[in-house]
């Protein structure tokens, strides 16, 4: 077999999001796999031009335009950006243009980006691709419909990272069941610790600010003297892993997601996780160490808390053991590699 180049095209960014850390960790571990594949990432920006018209647009009504998704054809490749060092490990491989050999290359473009398999032409050109689905609730990535359906028509394979988001992907493109293909992604369970917890509840106020700021009014004279509450926003990782490994009580307030990290990050932490599902987190959802609040009642969120915060037992991590195992395993480095080789060997078949 000829080797097969698997290149993952991401937007420019400072950090990353959690989809652009699967995505990198992926990537690595595709790099590994055997030498006949390798895997690199193509960092895309607007062009300057491209980027002068849409911030005119912002401000002067001649330049505006209805929305239709970022054009494809007025991005270039960021040859110069590096991600940040703490969000992985080893050398991540860049690519340098968009020239791409239909002989050896594949393509997996997010679907923040998917309509660009059109607007590049990947199909006329012979050019095989995948478009990778972290979250169902990014697809809406054109108002063209029938621009998008077609670069999901003649993608070779539609990848996704949980089940609540295949459902979604069967039931709205029940003619490319056969392509939808789920990989695991892992979460570094040795990364996270459980240290001596304190009266320290944590939260990540990025998703909905306005939930987080009504709910912590409503606790103003219910949350006891000697209770916290700590936001986890701008702040390290290492920040973070430190401030779970010491909290008792993680409060969720996922939204629209395709598979929820952080909730799963404060649980292998020793956390009770109170909060929103956000769609995916479904997927793990499962007493004792989750417990669910529908989107926007805040008075039964404070209810949970209360209840949790007067019921706190120490023997309750000793208790949930079994379960944050059942979770490390699931979404354990193993499982991703395995599911990455399985893509890999599909990939493959099409060259």
């Amino acid at each position: 077999m000829a080797g097969v180049n698997i290149i993952y095209l991401l937007p420019e960014m400072k950090g990353a999001s959690g989809g652009a850390k699967v995505i990198y960790n992926h990537s690595l571990i595709l790099n590994n796999i055997n030498r006949n594949i390798s895997s690199k990432i193509i960092y895309l920006k607007k062009n300057f031009l491209y980027k002068l018209q849409l911030s005119l647009s912002k401000r002067i009504k001649f330049f505006d335009k209805k929305f239709s998704g970022w054009d494809g054809n007025k991005m270039k490749v960021s040859k110069k950006f590096k991600p940040n060092k703490e969000w992985y490990k080893n050398e991540i491989f860049k690519g340098n243009n968009l020239n791409f050999d239909k002989k050896k290359d594949f393509i997996i473009i997010p679907e923040i980006w998917a309509h660009f398999a059109s607007d590049l032409k990947f199909a006329e050109k012979g050019i095989r691709y995948a478009i990778f689905v972290q979250g169902f609730y990014h697809m809406n990535s054109t108002n063209n419909f029938s621009n998008l359906k077609k670069s999901y028509h003649d993608a070779k394979l539609i990848i996704t990272t949980s089940k609540y988001s295949m459902s979604y992907l069967n039931n709205m493109f029940p003619d490319f069941k056969k392509k939808i293909f789920k990989v695991n992604l892992s979460i570094d369970s040795n990364k996270f610790k459980i240290e001596k917890k304190s009266n320290l509840i944590t939260y990540m106020p990025r998703k909905l600010p306005e939930h987080s700021n009504l709910l912590l009014f409503y606790l103003k004279d219910l949350l006891p003297k000697n209770w916290k509450i700590l936001p986890l926003i701008n702040v390290s990782e290492k920040k973070i892993i430190k401030s779970l490994s010491i909290s008792k009580i993680f409060l969720s307030f996922s939204n629209f997601e395709g598979l929820g990290i952080p909730p799963i990050e404060a649980a292998l932490s020793g956390n009770k996780v109170i909060g929103y599902v956000g769609g995916g987190g479904s997927e793990y959802w499962k007493k004792p160490i989750f417990i669910k609040v529908e989107n926007g009642e805040i008075e039964d969120f404070a209810k949970k808390i209360i209840k949790n915060i007067k019921f706190y037992k120490k023997s309750w991590i000793i208790k949930s053991k079994k379960d944050r195992l059942e979770l490390s395993n699931y979404y354990s480095k193993k499982s991703e590699k395995k599911s990455l080789i399985l893509l890999s060997n599909k990939i493959s078949k099409f060259f």
